[in-house]
């Protein structure tokens, strides 16, 4: 196997990757115009325009949506599609190495690892190589284009809702790594409940001993649960926090005279625009740094359950085809 997570989805397919790139930007190029003709709407019904103006306007605005949501759609299923073929690629890996395992002495540990790969960790895995490019193309393209539209309608207010992001570059990665020390932790620990499993001892000490091990995997998950809401909550605060800004620099400048309510609603839905593709962008970093420590664990134990190069050129043929 590659020695890099991005090694790997390069593997998998680095033309579909390229595809579903170009898709991406068509889809964070489609989400930011709509803005800018909302804005227009809000302005030429305030302005008195002709009605037919106004039609024409609306119309544009659903051409746009139906757009991006039909890209959307597209994007989806065929980043689902490859991230599938990550996944059988990882499983039938597994089976490759229990079958070649299986022709000399049976070692339990070697055989509990590849249950546990073959029945859940190849699954998150391989999900995040349909998204492991695009997601953060697509995000971080949303951001910039809908960040720089609000700056070129009022930088002072733009800059009010950047300040709301700026402490969450500091808190996420922190909380972010405690979160993946706990699942390397659980990961292991599930190993050695599928290598318990399939060693069939049945005895008072390996019955406890499985139960202890549940009990760690509620104790992490609990503890896991409390870093992942407590990020979510202090997220939601800083977005809260600039919908307020905008609401006291919007209010202040409409009552002035010195912009069009229009400006404000665009704002308004800017953020609105900004929240989701900044939550999911974290989203992807959290996958990231998790699917990194899952991928690193599944790797080593490929290489350590036989000939990993004989693996490799079998699985690759059935798996790509």
């Amino acid at each position: 196997m590659p020695k890099s997570l991005f090694g790997f989805v390069l593997l998998i397919g680095r033309h579909h990757q390229i595809a579903i790139a170009a898709l991406s930007v068509v889809l964070f190029l489609a989400g930011t115009a709509p803005l800018e003709v909302q804005r227009r709407i809000i302005n030429a019904a305030t302005a008195g325009a002709p009605y037919q103006a106004i039609l024409i306007l609306v119309l544009a605005y659903l051409g746009l949506v139906l757009l991006e949501g039909l890209t959307k759609l597209l994007l989806n299923i065929y980043r689902g599609w490859i991230g599938e073929i990550a996944v059988r690629w990882l499983r039938k890996s597994a089976l490759a190495a229990s079958e070649r395992s299986s022709e000399g002495p049976v070692d339990a540990l070697a055989e509990g690892v590849q249950l546990s790969i073959i029945i859940a960790e190849a699954e998150s895995v391989g999900g995040f190589v349909g998204t492991s490019i695009s997601e953060p193309l697509l995000q971080a393209g949303i951001l910039v284009a809908v960040g720089g539209y609000m700056i070129y309608l009022e930088p002072l207010m733009a800059l009010a809702v950047a300040i709301v992001f700026l402490p969450q570059i500091g808190f996420v990665p922190l909380m972010q790594s405690a979160i993946n020390r706990r699942v390397e932790t659980k990961i292991t620990i599930m190993r050695h409940v599928s290598q318990s499993m399939v060693q069939h001892v049945v005895t008072n000490d390996a019955f406890e001993a499985q139960g202890n091990r549940v009990e760690g995997l509620f104790s992490l998950n609990m503890s896991i649960y409390r870093i992942k809401f407590t990020m979510n909550f202090m997220m939601n605060l800083m977005t809260q926090l600039g919908y307020a800004g905008i609401f006291a620099l919007g209010g202040y400048y409409v009552v002035t005279g010195k912009t069009e309510i229009g400006t404000v609603v665009a704002f308004i839905s800017g953020l609105s625009k900004v929240r989701d593709p900044w939550g999911e962008l974290v989203d992807w970093y959290r996958d990231l740094r998790v699917t990194q420590v899952k991928y690193a664990m599944i790797r080593d134990a490929s290489a350590t359950a036989g000939s990993e190069a004989d693996t490799f050129a079998s699985v690759e043929r059935l798996s790509l085809s």
